[in-house]
């Protein structure tokens, strides 16, 4: 991967998940494509999780920043998204939180179109999606 490329972890989960599955998720989804946590420039999340301790644990523990977005700035994505949840809009006001605060936080950092790289994973309690942008 370019090492100019910017890309971000979208996370969404339920209350309470825990640091080892959301770790778990990111760990095994990366791997799966050939990549691992360090090559991540930032997480991001709905901030409607910004007081959740696990997303918080994940970022310190990989020192990572993460960006909790405004329901407004991950509208204007459901038309790139791989799936909508009824769930996620209904508590968010959004139809994606893991795909749509990755692209989001893409374009945010880099100032460049951002696509999804890895679509919606799932574990128990948790969505993942990577969004990328390159040079």
């Amino acid at each position: 991967m370019n090492e100019r490329s910017t890309l971000v972890a979208g996370l969404g989960c339920r209350r309470g998940c825990s640091l080892s599955e959301l770790l778990a998720l990111l760990d095994d989804t990366l791997a799966e494509h050939g990549s691992s946590t360090a090559e991540l420039t930032a997480l991001a999340s709905s901030d409607h999780k910004a007081d959740e301790p696990g997303l918080l644990q994940l970022a310190e523990h990989l020192g990572l920043p993460i960006s909790f977005l405004p329901t407004d700035a991950l509208t204007g994505y459901h038309e790139r998204l791989s799936q909508t949840s009824a769930i996620a809009l209904h508590v968010t006001g959004s139809p994606s939180v893991a795909e749509a605060s990755a692209l989001a936080l893409v374009e945010r950092l880099s100032n460049r179109p951002a696509r999804l790289w890895i679509t919606k994973r799932k574990s128990a309690n948790a969505t993942l999606a990577v969004a990328r942008s390159d040079p």
